[in-house]
């Protein structure tokens, strides 16, 4: 049976939306807890699990932790990045983690927003660089930061995601969603942390967003209970031209070795703006179905997106149809 998840935020947080979602087909829903902790969410999850009693409907749900990913820090205002424009990062100019000044060297390419914007290191110091904007935005703070070709090692799990995890079992979270997994070890770290807060029974579910995690895969595979296949940061460690085949590969093996897989990441993502979605894009949701997945996610489309529940009626009736034509063939 087919998982089908959205992602809580402001366009779907109350009982009456959420209601609507899974009586469109809605199994669970993703909590991104890269910028809040579950008591600061505690009210939207109230909602889901009213909603959920309404519909007669055991709605799952996720937490995404905040792990290794790295980030910009906070911004007083958004800031608008232009093209052939240079900005600070660092001291003085836009916050980022200590451990990436020493890969920030000169020529070293920087994506931010999952890679909506781009900036290309010009000079660099002890403390800070200097970069010239090459794919230009609007950044608020918080927003992913990667440096294509560097592998970094911050630790597994924040403090807030220990914090997070300690009171997972109190607020009802079924699966915990590690992102930027490197190796087994991430795993056991997530797992060990779980078992303490009493939380054997919750799923863990491996994000490959990353080289090393595609590298990895086989030993990932027998650690959790699902690979993630998420699509977003993945597309900025590969050139994004290759993102389809890596997306063939990882679903090949965890066919191969019998572990589910979802796929994550823009599948409806015109449905943020717009009521339908298009062409490619539902056939994007049909193909991951016939590739095996056992579950699928909508992110923006419904966190922020103007059509939640349309999004996810879209979802799910693509899905459907994939899953008729495999019982035909």
């Amino acid at each position: 049976m087919l998982d089908f998840y959205g992602t809580l935020g402001p366009r779907c947080a109350d009982v009456t939306t959420l209601r609507a979602m899974l009586d469109a087909g809605m199994t669970g829903v993703r909590l991104n807890l890269s910028h809040i902790t579950l008591p600061e969410a505690a009210e939207e999850i109230e909602a889901l699990h009213t909603a959920a009693s309404q519909s007669g409907v055991k709605a799952r749900l996720l937490i995404d932790m905040q792990g290794p990913e790295l980030r910009i820090g906070a911004l007083a205002h958004p800031l608008t990045l232009r093209e052939g424009e240079t900005v600070t990062l660092g001291a003085g100019g836009i916050p980022i983690p200590v451990i990436a000044l020493p890969c920030l060297v000169p020529g070293a390419q920087l994506l931010l927003d999952d890679g909506k914007l781009l900036l290309e290191v010009r000079a660099a110091d002890s403390e800070s660089v200097r970069a010239e904007v090459i794919r230009g935005g609007t950044l608020t703070g918080r927003k992913s930061l990667a440096i294509p070709g560097a592998e970094l090692h911050p630790p597994t799990l924040t403090e807030a995601d220990l914090a997070n995890i300690a009171m997972a079992k109190n607020y009802g979270v079924t699966g915990v969603m590690q992102p930027f997994v490197r190796d087994r070890a991430d795993l056991e770290a997530v797992r060990a942390a779980l078992d303490r807060a009493g939380g054997r029974d919750i799923r863990l579910f491996a994000k490959i967003e990353n080289r090393e995690g595609v590298r990895n895969l086989d030993e990932l595979i027998d650690a959790c209970d699902e690979i993630v296949i998420a699509r977003g940061d993945l597309g900025n460690a590969v050139p994004l031209w290759e993102l389809p085949r890596v997306q063939k590969e990882i679903a090949e093996k965890c066919r191969e070795k019998g572990r589910a897989f979802m796929v994550v990441t823009q599948m409806l993502a015109s449905m943020e703006h717009t009521a339908v979605p298009t062409r490619a894009e539902v056939s994007d949701v049909f193909n991951a179905v016939l590739d095996g997945a056992s579950s699928v996610m909508l992110t923006g489309e419904t966190a922020v997106g103007d059509y939640p529940v349309e999004a996810m009626r879209y979802l799910v009736n693509t899905a459907g149809e994939a899953a008729r034509y495999m019982e035909k063939s």
